[in-house]
């Protein structure tokens, strides 16, 4: 899958708001009310990013999920990762 131009990310970001890109990585930090929200919204990302075959970065501290994308096979942003991160924005 072709890595994203400047200009075709700033696009993307356009319809996701909460995420940005820091370091070269698609990432947004979702809260909860506690640590089983949490989980359970990890949970759903985990099916919908096997689904998709693309794995993000999850980090996960108490009731906060960070989490981090990048096609690491292609050295960039792609537009899989904009889709997924729509997909998890869909899941809270």
């Amino acid at each position: 899958m072709p890595v994203l131009s400047p200009t075709e990310v700033d696009h993307q970001l356009s319809s996701l708001p909460a995420w940005r890109v820091e370091a070269g990585e698609l990432v947004r930090t979702f809260s909860f009310t506690d640590f089983l929200g949490a989980m359970r919204f990890v949970n759903r990302v985990a099916e919908a990013a096997q689904a998709a075959e693309h794995h993000p970065d999850i980090d996960i501290r108490y009731n906060k999920v960070h989490l981090a994308l990048v096609t690491h096979s292609d050295g960039g942003l792609t537009k899989k990762d904009f889709d997924l991160a729509a997909a998890a924005d869909k899941l809270t």
